[in-house]
């Protein structure tokens, strides 16, 4: 059994991973924790784990991590990097849901997440947790960064046509949408009932957190820098993104067959039919990312269509796959379960 604690386990990552984790039947949760809320059962504040979670939160003082095998950290940024490098130190492998490894440019993460990096030495250690890229190094790490939801859906588009070298690399457009649980589960006014309901807007638009992240994934496949305009938008939805991404052709491809031949043996990508129209409700609570390409009129611009869950393939979803491949158990371990309809 693989003895599992999880820091920061009451935002809605946190328990979307023991949703996740209470099924899986090759871990043991070992302790979870809130500095806040140390002491309530973890069943308390979340009804729906009742009869499946039976840990109160731990104070992360006593929370004694290094007796782990491996420790998720589902907190805001700043946290995971504090303490990755004990836990590391103990043998603890570790895996970070929020953006402390992810960015390899240092001045550029300290640039866009505004605090100075505790341990710049482990983020070039740190693999990139997106499987469909890089299964074969996350098999061998011991510190995991596990993908934004943005970047998640967005990559996944547009891999497959940049490592064919089908589109124009300078004039990438990504135009996403994401449910209001993107934004976390904390109070704020743009994600009050009354604000975020019957209304659609676009944010971030002179630049987002996830732009560097998805700019530095998509230049890896092409060894070369990309070009990106990237727009998110806030629906008013719980969960879910959509991604509709753009790009012109460089040459004549069957687009179809591009894809369905990428993702043949992606257990958690869905190629659809020719002229699907994929909806974000069909992944709602699974982990897996649903695809469609298209050619309007046959002319030589290119639309992907790309939804994924973001609490689930967006996060805690991929999470779980990430920690099934570092400990060589199959990769769909527990993440099985059917999409909720409706």
């Amino acid at each position: 059994m693989i003895k599992v604690g999880i820091v920061g386990g009451t935002g809605y990552t946190g328990v979307e991973l023991l949703r996740l984790l209470a099924a899986h039947p090759q871990v043991a949760l070992q302790v979870i924790t809130s500095r806040a809320d140390a002491g309530t059962l973890v069943s308390q504040m979340f009804p729906s784990l009742r009869g499946y979670v039976d840990l109160p939160f731990t104070h992360p003082d006593e929370a004694k991590l290094e007796q782990c095998d491996l420790v998720f950290f589902a907190t805001p940024n700043g946290i995971a990097m504090q303490q990755t490098r004990a836990l590391l130190d103990a043998g603890v492998k570790v895996i970070d849901l929020a953006a402390d490894f992810r960015i390899k440019n240092i001045a550029e993460w300290e640039k866009w997440y505004g605090m100075t990096h505790a341990c710049p030495d482990l983020v070039a250690e740190a693999v990139y947790g997106l499987p469909e890229m890089n299964r074969a190094q996350i098999e061998k790490a011991r510190l995991v960064a596990n993908p934004g939801c943005y970047p998640t859906a967005v990559q996944l588009g547009f891999i497959p046509l940049l490592e064919a070298g089908v589109i124009e690399t300078g004039s990438l457009i990504a135009d996403a949408k994401s449910g209001v649980s993107g934004a976390g589960r904390k109070a704020e006014i743009p994600a009050l009932f009354s604000e975020a309901s019957d209304n659609f807007k676009a944010y971030g638009v002179a630049g987002h957190r996830h732009l560097p992240e998805i700019k530095q994934g998509l230049a890896r496949v092409k060894d070369s820098s990309v070009g990106l305009t990237f727009v998110p938008h806030l629906t008013p939805m719980i969960r879910g993104i959509h991604a509709t991404l753009y790009g012109r052709l460089t040459r004549d491809v069957n687009l179809q067959e591009l894809f369905e031949q990428r993702y043949a043996n992606e257990p958690f990508v869905d190629v659809m039919p020719a002229g699907s129209h994929p909806e974000t409700r069909s992944v709602r609570g699974a982990n897996r990312c649903r695809i469609a390409v298209h050619r309007p009129q046959g002319g030589d611009t290119v639309v992907v269509l790309s939804v994924i869950d973001n609490l689930v393939k967006g996060a805690a979803g991929q999470a779980v796959q990430n920690m099934n491949i570092m400990f060589g158990l199959p990769e769909n371990t527990a993440l099985n379960n059917v999409p909720l309809l409706p």
